[in-house]
């Protein structure tokens, strides 16, 4: 098994800032062991392996303390190697926010200490966006929430807007920074964000490229629009870039909330994701 993504920093440079206690990482995952927790046959891509203690190490160094793992497009619909994280990480102080099919055992799932659900219609390799519907009456019961990884946000808004359960809108809602903060993208996450029922996520990278300094006018946006439903994750270990002289390092990252933040951070980092995911 040959990886076609580069592996995250092995040492994470300290941030300027140090995260407030309390802090958590909305948004990472975890890959392999493989021989214990395979890759899916229909992968979209084959990341090298990211360990617990890899991600443990990172997350010490900024100072987060609360994390939220996410299933990513390369486990299909097994969610194992999540909820292992979950155990191993701490379920007091971890969520996991998974990717199901017909035949999963929410409630189970629940008690591992789930409490989303993803669709990629980026990367794919999971439930169908015809089934967004469907498995937000299932997981309405639970209290969970539907988060949505989408590059067009504007033909999926309406229907997220009339989900029984609140939405999270992955990394910026897709928005691109190139495309300005007026886009059509921007205005559907804010048309969303003004129902009171769906949050953002401040990962942004994935909108620009190097050296990403026209991101900061989304992130204040969102910021602007909705203070208390930002929330933020490292997007560990930052999948899709190749080579290592590419690969972000997860202090530049917390730097840039920071920045974003005007120093007023501690909402994102912990009021927020405590309201959202239980803590």
């Amino acid at each position: 098994m040959t990886p076609d993504c580069a592996p995250a920093k092995p040492r994470t440079t300290p941030p300027r800032h140090r995260a407030p206690p309390g802090a958590c990482d909305c948004h990472f995952h975890v890959f392999g062991p493989y021989g214990r927790f395979p890759l899916d046959a229909n992968r979209p891509y084959t990341p090298p392996e990211a360990s617990v203690r890899h991600y443990e190490d990172m997350a010490a160094t900024l100072g987060l303390e609360r994390r939220v793992i996410v299933t990513a497009s390369v486990s299909g619909t097994d969610n194992a190697v999540t909820m292992d994280a979950v155990q191993r990480l701490g379920p007091a102080a971890s969520r996991a926010v998974v990717v199901v099919d017909d035949a999963a055992d929410l409630p189970a799932l629940s008690r591992g200490g789930a409490v989303g659900v993803r669709f990629n219609a980026v990367s794919g390799n999971g439930a169908p966006l015809d089934a967004l519907e469907a498995l937000a009456r299932r997981i309405a019961p639970l209290g969970w929430h539907i988060q949505v990884f989408t590059n067009d946000l504007p033909a999926l808004a309406d229907r997220l807007a009339a989900l029984p359960v609140p939405v999270v809108l992955d990394h910026l809602g897709g928005a691109k920074a190139r495309d300005g903060a007026g886009s059509p993208a921007m205005r559907a996450a804010l048309r969303l964000l003004d129902t009171g029922r769906a949050w953002v996520k401040l990962s942004g990278y994935r909108a620009s490229s190097p050296p990403y300094g026209d991101v900061a006018p989304l992130a204040r946006a969102l910021l602007a629009a909705a203070p208390g439903r930002c929330v933020w994750g490292t997007d560990w270990p930052h999948t899709g870039f190749r080579t290592e002289a590419e690969m972000l390092d997860d202090g530049t990252l917390l730097d840039w909330l920071h920045d974003w933040t005007d120093g007023d951070w501690r909402r994102v980092l912990v009021d927020n994701p405590a309201a959202l995911y239980g803590f």
